[in-house]
């Protein structure tokens, strides 16, 4: 049943297409490897700011399945940042309340990385105050796919009767499938693209794009766009009263 859209209320779940490091310090002459860690510093400002404006479940989007063609040094580069801001944050984000969960297809991320994501999701996963979801090489589609192929085999073993597969089914099959689906999606930088994110959970959301390049994305931008939330009409294909 969909929630009753003529009370206006606070998105519980904001995801993030954090977009435009590159560009932000290209534009200071900085190598872009300078910008993605100004933008790993402006998620822990970010997650902070959802306590005040109640947003339970924040997801970001950190690297897709298809931002393995970028150059080799800046995909060296960001695993490395993953690791480090793994290490350096991870007190930080038990003491903070935070629970962390990674969504993706980690099998092709090193093995030390996939060590330290399984560590800290296990370190935080008694919190509560905020839900924080990083998705690394995850992409929609490669996500569907992946949960077909798991569905499929399920139905060939006999776990699942075909007839009774419907979008609940696929949907515990998702790698977000213990999260609630995102209200709103924002995407930095002046992009009005969705680029392969959480197509399926999204299929409702309210999207807003802004021209904010991530790094520069502040707290107060960030509350803005969460309170303008509540003045949407969100139907969810129904006809308003």
């Amino acid at each position: 049943m969909a929630p009753d859209s003529s009370i206006p209320q606070g998105p519980r779940h904001v995801a993030i297409i954090m977009d435009g490091n590159g560009r932000w310090a290209q534009s200071r002459g900085r190598p872009r490897l300078f910008g993605h860690h100004a933008g790993a510093k402006r998620v822990k400002e970010i997650v902070r700011a959802c306590v005040p404006l109640n947003v339970k479940y924040l997801t970001i989007y950190a690297f897709s399945t298809e931002n393995w063609k970028r150059t080799q040094s800046e995909v060296a580069g960001l695993m490395s940042l993953f690791r480090q801001y793994i290490r350096k944050e991870a007190r930080n984000l038990q003491k903070e309340g935070v629970r962390v969960r990674f969504i993706g297809d980690r099998m092709k991320l090193d093995k030390k990385l996939q060590s330290l994501m399984d560590e800290l999701e296990e370190l935080t996963s008694e919190n509560t105050k905020v839900n924080l979801t990083i998705a690394i090489n995850y992409g929609g589609r490669d996500e569907v796919a992946r949960a077909i192929k798991r569905m499929a085999f399920d139905i060939q073993d006999g776990k699942v009767a075909p007839e009774t597969v419907d979008e609940q089914t696929l949907t515990g099959y998702l790698d977000t499938h213990v999260l609630p689906d995102p209200d709103l999606v924002i995407r930095t930088s002046g992009e009005a693209r969705i680029s392969n994110f959480l197509l399926w959970q999204s299929a409702y959301a309210e999207y807003e794009f802004v021209d904010t390049l991530w790094p520069d994305f502040s707290e107060e931008e960030f509350q803005k766009v969460v309170n303008s939330y509540g003045s949407r009409n969100r139907r969810f294909g129904a006809v308003s009263a």
